[in-house]
């Protein structure tokens, strides 16, 4: 599985594109808010051949929404989310207002809901649910267990974890899926953030300040 990573709109979300042999992908995530970024991401997937098969949502919080609508209307495919996160997509709108970003397309409601323990394959694309709220209630992870690879949004960060005031955080709750969910993951399992640059769970587990 080939993982490439684009980072998107003025709050820098990673959006990820995964793609097996066959060139199936889905995209993770689409953070594009400028209209050049719908380009970018459009031309990429054209340039690599790519054939579209999914959009999956780790959360829903502003800056990994803002692509949902180009990427449903350009490729009609179905949109992925927890259910626990609904409430949070549907505060999209208001929230854009909040930070004046007038761009911003009302995402779409989810075609499937997500949960613990779900399997997600896309021909060659498979992928783990990993229920982790605490950021966002409905937030989850996708893991490759074969890959050791992790698509986390933002549950846990390089040297930091996800922000806990914005409506629907918890403190607690995400320590839990942090030290109870994450952490009992491989220690090379490498992690793929919403925000900033790749870790791995074993650096994490040593020097990340929630186990403080």
């Amino acid at each position: 599985m080939n993982i490439e990573k684009f980072t998107f709109n003025p709050l820098q979300e990673n959006t990820f594109i995964l793609s097996d042999e066959d060139k199936n992908c889905v995209i993770v995530d689409p953070g594009c808010y400028f209209q050049e970024e719908k380009e970018f991401l459009k031309n990429h997937i054209e340039k690599e051949g790519l054939k579209v098969v999914a959009l999956l949502n780790t959360h829903a919080h502003l800056d990994h929404i803002m692509g949902n609508a180009f990427v449903k209307r350009t490729y009609d495919v179905d949109l992925y989310l927890h259910k626990e996160d609904v409430i949070t997509l549907n505060m999209g709108d208001q929230s854009a207002q909040v930070y004046g970003l007038d761009l911003f397309e009302t995402s779409p409601q989810p075609d499937h809901f997500l949960a613990e323990g779900d399997r997600l394959e896309f021909g060659g694309i498979k992928l783990d649910v990993i229920f982790g709220p605490g950021h966002a209630p409905g937030h989850v992870a996708f893991y490759n267990a074969e890959e050791k690879i992790l698509i986390n949004g933002d549950i846990l960060f390089k040297g930091s974890y996800g922000r806990v005031d914005l409506p629907g955080g918890d403190f607690q709750t995400l320590k839990n899926s942090i030290q109870n969910k994450l952490f009992k993951l491989p220690e090379d399992v490498v992690v793929y953030t919403g925000h900033g640059p790749e870790t791995m769970i074993g650096v994490e587990k040593i020097s990340n300040p929630i186990n403080w």
